[in-house]
């Protein structure tokens, strides 16, 4: 790490903020703290399309005069607040509340968590994230694997549990409940053809 955290110290959010900004991202999870590595250019390709998509589907309805104030559609890096203990980096959000946007820090729950998974991160993303953003209040949560082309979208139920997700793969639709009509093909950020280890994995599943 950039300087001197203990591994047996639990840390707040009041300190992370206090960090010096030497060119490293951190995450902190229930008070550990997390080095984050510099994404692959396949994940930032994947990102940012679907960053575009929701970008230009809002400014189509927005010219159309359809719906209200805009939501804002960030990239990381942004700090998301969580709780006294836990600030995440998530890879995209949407927020249409901007109350919770304070001092360029997000302050309480998105309405759209988006994490692209990668071989240091996959467990947490799947299981500690996912939880954290369930208790959050975090409406949907999409976790994409660039591996296996394919997604799991978690949605918030009356009860403030998450449903078991809905798994789409690189030829199924994604539907938002923040982008009202938007409909995006997977492939369509995916990209064509499948790497092998995909097409293996359609073939035993599909």
């Amino acid at each position: 790490m950039g300087f001197a955290l203990r591994k047996d110290e639990l840390y707040t959010v009041e300190q992370y903020l206090t960090w010096p900004e030497d060119g490293l991202r951190y995450e902190l999870l229930e008070g550990i703290p997390f080095e984050l590595n510099a994404p692959s250019v396949e994940h930032q390709q994947l990102v940012g399309g679907l960053h575009y998509e929701l970008e230009h589907h809002q400014r189509e309805r927005i010219k159309l005069g359809g719906g209200g104030a805009p939501c804002v559609i960030v990239e990381s890096p942004v700090d998301v607040i969580l709780s006294d203990i836990t600030v995440l980096q998530p890879d995209l959000i949407v927020v249409c509340n901007p109350a919770i946007i304070v001092n360029g820090r997000v302050r309480g729950a998105p309405d759209l968590v988006v994490e692209v998974l990668s071989p240091s991160t996959a467990a947490r993303d799947k299981k500690q994230k996912r939880r954290l953003y369930q208790a959050a209040g975090v409406q949907q949560y999409l976790v994409i694997d660039p591996t296996y082309r394919c997604a799991e979208l978690f949605i918030r139920g009356s009860d403030g549990r998450y449903a078991a997700p809905e798994v789409l793969d690189a030829g199924d639709v994604l539907t938002l409940q923040v982008a009202p009509d938007f409909t995006l093909t997977l492939s369509d950020i995916f990209g064509w053809p499948l790497p092998f280890v995909a097409q293996e994995n359609q073939v035993a599943y599909g």
